[in-house]
């Protein structure tokens, strides 16, 4: 975007060719039709777009939505300009935008107006930013005193509970989740707080959106998961939380692998990876490295990435593992190793890592099992073994179903048309069966 279209309000005009004259005539014509008369004119709507003035909230801001057909919902939850319809690139990282990037999280599960998915180079640009600049640089965005520190500790606590029970509490969790991160968001806007305190704060806020983006990633709500996962990286960032920052830009490449862009992910963890501290989080990161890598069918990069990770496990820490990676282990390199084995076509030492992480795993993991089992299902499929295939998604089919976790679901549905060829094997014959009842 050109220097003098950087404001949104003047993206948005651009973007449907009005001069300032004729977004100030439409303006006036909105105001018209409510019986009231409006001053706008194009010397205003400039000043608007060099922050010289800020449009009134309760006058012009809904005299503009209505121009450009934004619901006034999004005017009072969002603020002034972060509203304004076009804005499909990240926020720049800063405490400035951390609470923006909250509310237009929250603002899509009111599924108010349309938002677009971020795409994987600006998301590599923030990547890149987020490695390059370190939050003590910016100012403090606001002033502090008292806290209520009781209150704080049981919100980090409830919110502790509430991302544990988040994969396997769905139904129960999504509301609650939001309602508590909303909350959360209001009490960070108060600004009544110690620098401690505003630290708790920002990383809580980081956890709790980090959980609801995977919760809409797993519904297939893209966009929606990805401003989750853009506001918990402004949060972690502020809050001065690298390995969460690294671990959320994670999130976001393995979203971008889940949407068959493998190239955009390895982009994202090259800058995520070498400023990743504990060596939990850094194992994971290589992992999910790995598994971009061998899409790429980057078979020398993708074996060093899985040395990598399982070093890094290995590595003894002082520190416990960050909760947001504590589940990491064995099970998972073992796993997802023999997935990236597999699309490398070593699919004999794909099938035996894959048993082993499938055995290792925890009964509580039920949905990495059944991501899992799916992963083997497909190989076995690649294998010319269509009914140990079937069996074995069908065995991922019960534990998705079993914990409402539609991603899985959809995993298995996505080995239909394969599936197909041998709908009269009768293993096959019963899974194609159960997928069509599930509709």
């Amino acid at each position: 975007m050109d220097d003098e279209l950087r404001h949104p309000l003047a993206y948005a005009r651009v973007e449907r060719a009005w001069s300032q004259e004729e977004l100030a005539r439409r303006i006036r014509r909105a105001a018209a039709r409510h019986g009231l008369r409006s001053g706008t004119r194009g010397s205003r709507i400039s000043k608007w777009e060099t922050g010289r003035a800020t449009p009134d909230q309760d006058e012009s801001q809904p005299l503009i939505a209505e121009v450009f057909g934004i619901d006034y919902a999004a005017v009072a939850h969002l603020g002034w300009p972060h509203w304004l319809p076009g804005q499909d690139k990240p926020l720049p990282l800063g405490p400035r935008n951390a609470i923006p990037a909250l509310r237009e999280a929250l603002m899509t599960s009111l599924d108010r107006r349309s938002f677009l998915a971020y795409t994987s180079g600006a998301l590599a640009v923030l990547a890149h930013q987020w490695a390059v600049t370190e939050p003590g640089r910016f100012p403090r965005p606001m002033p502090h005193g008292a806290a209520d520190i009781e209150m704080v500790t049981w919100m980090e606590t409830s919110g502790a509970e509430l991302v544990r029970l988040a994969t396997e509490r769905r139904e129960h969790t999504h509301r609650l989740l939001t309602e508590h991160l909303t909350t959360v968001t209001g009490i960070i806007n108060e600004g009544h707080y110690t620098r401690p305190v505003e630290k708790r704060l920002h990383t809580l806020a980081a956890s709790l959106s980090q959980a609801i983006a995977w919760q809409r990633f797993d519904e297939r709500r893209h966009a929606s998961a990805g401003r989750f996962w853009h506001a918990a990286l402004h949060n972690a960032h502020t809050a001065g939380q690298r390995d969460l920052g690294a671990g959320i830009l994670s999130d976001l490449a393995y979203q971008l692998l889940w949407l068959k862009d493998a190239r955009g992910a390895v982009d994202i963890l090259d800058h995520a990876i070498p400023r990743t501290q504990h060596p939990t989080a850094r194992s994971l990161l290589h992992l999910r490295q790995a598994r971009a890598l061998a899409v790429l069918n980057e078979g020398g990069r993708c074996r060093r990435a899985l040395t990598a990770s399982e070093k890094a496990l290995e590595t003894p820490s002082y520190d416990p593992p960050p909760a947001w990676c504590a589940w990491m282990g064995m099970a998972d390199v073992a796993a997802d190793g023999g997935r990236c084995l597999a699309d490398l076509g070593q699919r004999r030492r794909a099938h035996q890592l894959m048993d082993e992480g499938i055995a290792l795993l925890p009964e509580t993991r039920s949905k990495t099992r059944a991501v899992f089992l799916t992963y083997q299902a497909e190989t076995y499929l690649r294998d010319g073994e269509p009914e140990i295939a079937a069996r074995t998604a069908t065995r991922s089919l019960d534990l998705a179903s079993r914990i409402n976790a539609p991603r899985c679901v959809t995993m298995v549905r996505d080995l239909e048309p394969d599936l197909s060829a041998y709908a009269r094997t009768t293993a096959v014959g019963e899974l194609l069966e159960r997928l069509r009842a599930v509709g």
